[in-house]
This record gives structure tokens, sequence and C-alpha cells, in this order.
């Protein structure tokens, strides 16, 4: 009788455990769980110890991946999560067929949503990005495809949110992984880009003879300048140095002319004083030729032939 009651009192003892074990649900931070009494929405648990009625109240199971794998789980996670989707084809609009994979971060923000509004979130999230993904890239041709993945990146994420909002999911950035036109395409933009680089250096090559001969012939013109200005300042200081030496020469002579003057007196004219003089000398001159000369006197030679006497007298005087 007493190990009757005992094992009664065992069984009830597991039961009770069982019966709070059932009751009590803890809820780590970040995750929470939707309960349903008797088939119908009753609460979203919070993180922290929560109560519900064992065998009445159940948590509803959802559809999460994990691992790239589709499994069904009663814990919903708030945090932040990542989809790397598989590589998928798309077409640009030059129809230009290419390789794109994507990264989509996203966020549950109203569980409620995500369990009753969705039967598969994840599923209907990969397939909401690839045909949005196809129908962005179909209004884009090759050369924005590989330079506009900013823009890319925005256009996906505004109509990812919008469209996942009745869901109660918050996306809040796309990226752009990979992008992979076809072999035949990346070999042509290969020789593009080489005719491009080719056609620079050209451009710089052609650029620089440029600028030197611009320089070259700049340098020459100012030495030209350069030249004819020192050829101008040389012919000024030779015609200053010239006409210097005639002033010198023609005040040199009119001393000369006082001082003959002062010597012969008033009485003789210094001009047939000098014309007699010159005459002597140019008649040095032939003397010491020996060619034959002729003569020409002036019509005034007896002035002359006075002057020289007059040039006699003066010796004689001193």
């Amino acid at each position: 009788m007493v190990n009757t009651g005992l094992i009664v009192l065992i069984i009830i003892v597991v039961l009770a455990l069982i019966l709070v074990k059932k009751s009590l649900i803890i809820i780590p931070q970040s995750e929470t769980k939707i309960v349903e009494r008797l088939g119908k929405y009753y609460a979203t648990l919070q993180p922290g110890i929560n109560l519900i009625i064992p065998f009445i109240d159940r948590a509803k199971d959802i559809v999460t991946l994990n691992r790239g794998r589709y499994v069904y789980s009663n814990t919903i996670d708030l945090r932040e999560q990542v989809y790397d989707f598989d590589k998928q084809n798309v077409i640009t609009k030059d129809n230009i067929q290419m390789q794109i994979n994507a990264l989509l971060y996203f966020q549950i923000v109203d569980p409620f949503k995500a369990a009753y509004e969705i039967s598969n979130l994840p599923n209907a999230i990969e397939k909401l990005t690839q045909t949005t993904l196809r129908n962005i890239i179909g209004e884009l041709e090759l050369d924005q495809t590989l330079t506009s993945r900013d823009t890319i990146n925005t256009k996906l994420r505004a109509v990812l949110d919008d469209a996942t909002d009745k869901w109660g999911v918050k996306v809040n950035r796309v990226e752009l992984q990979d992008i992979t036109p076809p072999s035949s395409v990346l070999n042509a933009m290969e020789k593009q880009m080489q005719a491009e680089r080719n056609k620079r250096a050209q451009i710089l090559t052609s650029e620089g003879e440029k600028a030197a001969e611009i320089l070259s012939s700049e340098g020459e013109k100012t030495a030209m300048i350069n030249r004819a200005e020192a050829a101008k300042q040389q012919a000024i200081l030779t015609a200053e140095g010239e006409a210097q030496a005639r002033i010198r020469k023609a005040e040199a002579e009119a001393i000369a002319i006082e001082k003959i003057t002062e010597a012969v007196g008033k009485s003789s004219n210094p001009a047939n004083y000098l014309l007699a003089q010159k005459y002597i000398t140019m008649m040095e001159e032939l003397a010491k030729g020996n060619t034959t000369k002729t003569v020409y006197l002036p019509y005034e030679a007896t002035n002359l032939m006075g002057s020289i006497g007059g040039i006699k007298d003066l010796f004689k005087a001193e």
C-alpha cells in the first residue's frame, strides 16, 4: 500500500513538473514566438519568462532559412538577417545575358504579419528579389549595368521594401555581389579598354609633342626678339657713337678754325687756309703714287694759290 502511494505521488510530481515545463516558455532576447490558443492567434511572446496553458496554447511554426535550407521553426528571429541568393541569369536592355547574385539584408519588424500574411517568407523574398532584379536590369544597357551598381541597389531596395511591408519585413539594404557578362562580351570589353588606353596614350603623346613644339617656338620667338632688341640697341648705340664722333670732330674743326683765325688774322679767310692745307695733302698723296693722274684745278685757283702763299707767310712769321 505504501509503495503504491509513493508511486502515485511520484507520478503526480512528474506530471506537475511536465505541466510547469509546458506552462513556462523562456524567450531569448531578439526572438519571439506566436502563440495560438485552440488554433486562433492569442499572443506574441516577449523576451523573458512567459506563461501559457499547456495543450491549449501552441507556438505556431513558420518557415525559416537555415544554412540554405527551408525548415520549420516556432521561433522568429527579430535580428537583421542576410540572404545570399545564387547567381541568376538576367538580360539587359541591349539583349546581353549575364549572371548576377545579390545579398539581401532584411529584418522582421512585425511577427504577426510574417506568420500570417505569407506562408513561406524566405522563398517569397527570394523570388521577389529575383523578379525585381530582372525587371531593373532589363531597363538598363550593359554599360549602365556595370557602372550603376549603387543605382541598381537603391532601386531594388526601394521596391523590395515597399513590397515586403505587408509581410512585416523591413529591407535595410541590397548589395549586388557579382556581375558576370559572357566570355565573348568580356573579351570585347577587354579589347575596347585596351583600345581606349592606346588612344589615351596617343593623345597624351601628341599633346606632349604639341606642348614641346609650342615651347620651342616660343623660345625661338623670344630669342629672335632678344636678338632684334640687341641689334636695335647696338644700332642705336653705334648711331649715337657716330653722332658723338661727328659732333666732337665738328667741335674740333671749329676750335681749329678759331685757332687759325687767330693765327692768320682777320685779313685772310680761314676757309681758304683749310682748302689750301687739304690741297697740299692731296698733292703729297699724288706724289707718292706711281700712276699717271689728271688733276683739275678749281676755277678759283688764284685764291687757292693765294692761300698757299698765306701759309708760307705764316710759317715765315713764326
